[in-house]
């Protein structure tokens, strides 16, 4: 299913896509998937990202736009098997946004009250 997507062989998702490094599903969909976080926030906290390779969620949405209103409807997805149905979907786009791995990807956090995320910096 993965033949058609753009790949980087250095990327840690682009492998968990190809099935090179193994990891447990959450949820899936023809162009995207869903897996937990290794160091999770939240009690629900899942990563939902494009089969293909797109650095930036805004580099997929000039691509193939369809794509993200996927990503969002698997987070939904996601949310209501998991959780409560509440949910927050973050997209951190470049480093100083706290991009770490550099392949498209949306964190789906819940399953509690959620305070705001990016207050425990000073600079808010």
């Amino acid at each position: 299913m993965t033949a058609d997507y753009p790949k980087d062989p250095e990327c840690i998702f682009c492998k968990i896509v190809a099935g090179d490094m193994p990891t447990e599903l959450v949820a899936e969909s023809e162009n995207a998937i869903a897996f937990n976080d290794i160091e999770p926030d939240a009690p629900m906290h899942v990563l939902v990202i494009p089969r293909g390779h797109y650095e930036r969620i805004d580099d997929l949405a000039k691509v193939a736009p369809e794509q993200v209103g996927e990503i969002v409807q698997l987070a939904q997805k996601v949310a209501e098997q998991e959780a409560d149905g509440n949910y927050r979907l973050i997209f951190n786009n470049g480093k100083s946004a706290g991009q770490g791995v550099f392949h498209a990807h949306g964190h789906v956090v819940g399953g509690k009250q959620l305070g705001w995320y990016p207050s425990q910096s000073p600079s808010y």
